[in-house]
């Protein structure tokens, strides 16, 4: 009789040894210990600031162009911003572009907007104008200036 409690209590032994054991163990079989740092979710881990990955500043400008002006006759940023141009034609047909950054909207019948959205890549002063016939020339035009 003493023999079969012995051999109970040195199953049961085993048995909790190995629970405690495999309880222990991560997926890939290595031991986890409670002192071993776990990594951070990926959610909690922000890009260290100036690199590559960090998130860019979006600047927004709402843009109305009537007839041979724009509502706003300069726009500054910083270099690596990203530029959010939301243009609307006021009183007949306008545009927005700026030839340095590849960014211009369609040609917009009155009341309608557009949104334009560019890397302000390079620094300087850079002219913005409407294409529309002769508009630049009657001084439909304004300057966008990409600061370091």
């Amino acid at each position: 009789m003493n023999k079969i409690i012995f051999a109970i209590i040195i199953v049961a032994a085993l048995a909790g040894g190995y629970l405690i054991f495999t309880q222990n163990m991560d997926r890939d079989g290595l031991m986890n210990s409670e002192n071993t740092p776990k990594p951070a979710p990926l959610e909690s881990l922000q890009p260290a600031p100036n690199s590559a990955l960090a998130p860019k500043t979006v600047k927004e400008f709402n843009v109305g162009g009537s007839k041979f002006k724009f509502s706003v006759n300069e726009i500054r940023v910083k270099k690596g911003d990203t530029v959010k141009i939301i243009f609307t034609s006021m009183d007949t047909k306008h545009d927005w572009r700026v030839d340095e950054f590849g960014a211009g909207s369609s040609v917009l019948d009155a009341g309608q907007s557009q949104t334009v959205e560019f890397t302000a890549d390079k620094a300087g002063s850079f002219e913005y104008y409407c294409s529309v016939m002769q508009h630049r020339q009657m001084g439909m035009k304004g300057t966008l200036i990409v600061e370091e």
